[in-house]
């Protein structure tokens, strides 16, 4: 897998996704076209998970750092992490 794949699509997971596509970069893997569409659109960080998971593996650095940071984002992202730790907009 390609280093600048695997970097920005830590920041940017659909929108790398979407590049990758269309310059015919996507790398190999094990899910049918409909489920790369899908997932790209509705959970695109799974998506990338399945890519490295495919290609480096689970022992991978990589995948580790994706896993961490899907989790962080899902559990720290959004409006209901802003309410319910109470941050107010300014």
């Amino acid at each position: 897998m390609d280093n600048v794949f695997l970097v920005i699509s830590l920041f940017f997971p659909r929108i790398m996704l979407i590049i990758y596509y269309f310059i015919h970069s996507i790398p190999t893997n094990s899910v049918p076209f409909f489920g790369d569409v899908l997932l790209t659109v509705f959970i695109p960080r799974a998506l990338i998970l399945i890519y490295i998971a495919d290609n480096l593996g689970t022992g991978s650095a990589w995948f580790w750092i994706h896993l961490v940071i899907a989790i962080l984002v899902y559990l720290f992202g959004g409006n209901k992490a802003t309410k319910k730790w109470g941050k107010k907009k300014s």
